[in-house]
């Protein structure tokens, strides 16, 4: 274009089109919002926070679990309530996936409060968000700290089971490994590290980690001679607390105590050290970085707008 007809391009007409372009291209995320159900269902965010409540006073691990559902969604192409899925023709659960199967739990946890947000807003609230508002008023419950929750996500009609193997961290991982694939969900090893004092379950089975435990004598001490016959029993993956909020985690880390290898390579002479000195001096340090990684999790791939759907029963595809 010559000097002579850029005036020309400074018009109403191409400042439209122009801011348009732009917001047309802007990533998905940017279309949520905490207010998004402000005027379709004003009642929403309180019926999810008492059956959390309600929830977690009945067996207060559930906290740590409903953390760890909305993370295990996340990871598996994006918050967008495909991890509830089960079974069917068209389906093949992510439930049924390896790092999923006798491990994460909650599901009729979001199931309930499903039903009830259904029956006073029908069709209105997804899956997706009530996942991730549960994660929040969990860690709430437990004294942890809260964060505000864009909403707007809508619910898949798909299932990730194929891409979870990949997708979802191991306990077997190396500190590169976990770095790399958090860094490939947007989030960084500060992130990593924050996340991973929380949406770990607080209790592992015998029948994952027996052979992991290279870390830590006292649960070791509970494992069965013979192979197979304690693969039920339970080991809190903090010594201390196991079921509270707090910096435990990380000073069990520093102190060669992490159950799971997944857990002690974060402290281990890699480049994730500092961040657990830091948190294990500093709670206020850890609950601020742990509820500014939530926010950014819940960025990861949603699906908004005409995307997706607003599912009736969580687990099913209408």
């Amino acid at each position: 274009m010559g000097l002579t007809s850029w005036p020309s391009c400074i018009s109403p007409a191409c400042i439209f089109l122009a801011v348009f372009l732009i917001l047309s291209n802007m990533p998905c995320e940017a279309q949520l919002s905490p207010t998004f159900y402000d005027d379709t269902c004003p009642t929403a965010l309180t019926t999810i926070r008492t059956a959390v409540r309600t929830a977690v006073s009945r067996e207060r691990r559930m906290a740590a679990s409903l953390i760890r559902l909305h993370f295990h969604d996340c990871f598996v192409q994006g918050c967008d309530a495909s991890i509830l899925l089960d079974d069917s023709s068209s389906i093949q659960s992510e439930k049924n996936a390896p790092n999923n199967l006798n491990s994460v739990r909650g599901y009729e946890v979001i199931d309930n409060i499903k039903s009830k947000v259904e029956s006073i807003c029908p069709g209105v609230v997804s899956c997706a968000d009530i996942v991730a508002v549960a994660a929040r008023d969990a860690s709430v419950a437990v004294s942890g700290p809260t964060w505000t929750v864009k909403l707007g996500r809508r619910d898949s009609t798909t299932s990730g089971l194929s891409l979870a193997a990949t997708n979802l961290p191991s306990f077997r991982d190396s500190l590169d490994k976990l770095v790399s694939l958090f860094g490939s969900k947007g989030l960084s090893a500060r992130d990593m590290v924050a996340l991973s004092g929380k949406w770990k379950p607080k209790e592992a089975l015998f029948s994952c980690v027996c052979t992991m435990m290279e870390f830590n004598s006292v649960p070791r001490r509970r494992c069965p001679a013979d192979n197979g016959n304690g693969d039920a029993n339970l080991a809190p993956l903090e010594l201390v607390t196991p079921n509270s909020f707090d910096n435990n985690y990380f000073k069990n880390l520093i102190q060669r105590k992490g159950l799971l290898q997944s857990d002690q390579v974060l402290f281990s002479g890699g480049s994730t050290d500092t961040i657990v000195n830091e948190y294990s001096k500093s709670p206020k340090t850890f609950r601020s970085d742990f509820a500014s990684a939530m926010v950014k999790m819940g960025d990861i791939e949603p699906l908004t707008g005409s995307a997706g759907v607003i599912r009736k029963f969580c687990n099913v595809i209408n």
